[in-house]
């Protein structure tokens, strides 16, 4: 159904109103000629005004101005109700497809035993496989603070085992009583988080299938 306006722009400016982006439509549309676009996306070419509001009407959809800083402005026939809503959904996908990069800390000690240096491993490639950065934290105690070398030994090692899906951003550099390293993932957070979404729909679609085949 088309959609009408009030002919606010013939009326006195409302000081303090709100300022809208949205594009003007129908009657708003002031301009005495247009390029238009009809409802299949064909180009119809300049018009007058008045042709298109009718040629709108007549199929009872809204002329919509999609380029006004074009000259003549290109205007085309649409479901304005139904463009806002898809404009509305696309923001909506957008915003819940930002992603925010998280530097993750694991802590381990030079005298680490060999299982549970394995479970830091599979922390940190768990971290880095989900697109965050790891912070790797060396902790020094009592005479271990005279061996720096052990722990520069065992970031290296770590560093080595995780090669495949990252790189050393800064390379141990001791403070006092600690050494740190940070690891940065080789792929993307936006790229490691569409991995993990396909993932787990091709988990749940696999569950499906077999749900429905027994």
């Amino acid at each position: 159904m088309r959609v009408f306006c009030s002919d606010l722009d013939a009326q006195e400016p409302n000081i303090g109103a709100e300022i809208t982006t949205e594009p003007r439509i129908n009657d708003r549309i002031r301009t005495p000629q247009i390029r238009l676009i009809n409802y299949t996306g064909e180009q119809v070419g300049v018009v007058d005004i008045e042709a298109a509001l009718a040629m709108a009407d007549e199929i009872g959809l809204d002329l919509v101005e999609i380029a006004p800083e074009a000259n003549p402005p290109v205007c085309k026939i649409m479901d304005f109700g139904k463009y806002k809503y898809q404009e509305a959904q696309k923001a909506r996908e957008a915003r819940q497809n930002q992603t925010h990069i998280v530097v993750k800390e694991v802590r381990m000690t030079p005298k680490i035993e060999n299982h549970d240096y394995e479970t830091k491993r599979s922390a940190v490639e768990k971290f880095l496989k989900g697109g965050d950065k790891v912070k790797i934290t060396m902790k020094f105690r009592g005479r271990e603070q005279t061996r720096p070398e052990l722990g520069f030994k065992l970031l290296q090692r770590l560093a080595e085992d995780v090669k495949e899906i990252a790189f050393v951003e800064f390379a141990p550099k001791q403070e006092g009583r600690q050494m740190t390293m940070v690891l940065g993932p080789t792929k993307k957070k936006t790229e490691a988080v569409a991995e993990q979404k396909a993932a787990r729909a091709a988990k749940v679609k696999a569950a499906e299938e077999a749900a429905a085949a027994q």
